[in-house]
């Protein structure tokens, strides 16, 4: 089948949509920022039914929203109890992002393909940095949660900015952050399975 202009056209929107869902997972709303400045710049076009996105009220909202967000994040145990909000929120925010770049589809496709794409590699991401975080708290008192906070909001940038720009460049990354991820949950419940039988 020969491939159109709508095709194409679809194919970049759900690249796109998921390489932002994969940034909701290490900040929420700067990637929503993101979309909302690209489509009022014309860079992406958003969904029937999304196009509040592109508002100059949404631009203020998540704009204070980033930056509360950022900000609670450098807070010692704040971002503790930040990543306990986090962690659904994201979900739906890579949901969101995704479905609002999906046009010309129909809606049960639209939904699945954001739902467990869009948020399930948004939780997926939010979840490992939770961990990571975690970890951090225990080995660190919380000292380097500085450095997670940082690096977190760098590739939250980084990852967006390709997405709006080079869509499946950002996707091909989205899949080496998930199988990242996937490999390390393994190794974590290999050694607490290992753990156990050791123990019983």
């Amino acid at each position: 089948m020969e491939m159109t202009r709508e095709h194409v056209e679809a194919v970049f929107a759900v690249l796109t949509g998921i390489g932002l869902s994969a940034a909701c997972g290490f900040r929420i709303f700067l990637p929503l920022l993101a979309l909302n400045l690209a489509s009022i710049y014309g860079l992406v076009g958003l969904a029937p039914g999304f196009e509040w996105i592109g508002s100059y009220q949404v631009t203020i909202a998540f704009g204070l929203a980033t930056a509360l967000e950022i900000a609670a994040y450098y807070i010692p145990w704040l971002d503790n109890i930040m990543d306990s909000i986090a962690s659904p929120v994201s979900v739906i925010a890579g949901t969101i992002a995704t479905a609002s770049l999906i046009t010309d589809m129909p809606p049960s496709l639209k939904w699945t393909i954001s739902i467990i794409a869009g948020g399930g590699i948004a939780g997926l991401l939010q979840g490992a940095t939770v961990a990571l975080r975690a970890k951090s708290t225990i080995f660190t008192a919380g000292l380097g949660n500085f450095i997670v906070a940082s690096f977190e909001l760098l590739a939250s940038a980084i990852v967006a900015f390709i997405s709006l720009v080079l869509p499946i460049v950002a996707f091909i990354l989205a899949l080496l952050l998930v199988t990242y991820c996937l490999i390390l949950a393994r190794r974590v419940y290999m050694r607490k399975k290992r753990g156990g039988g050791e123990a019983a």
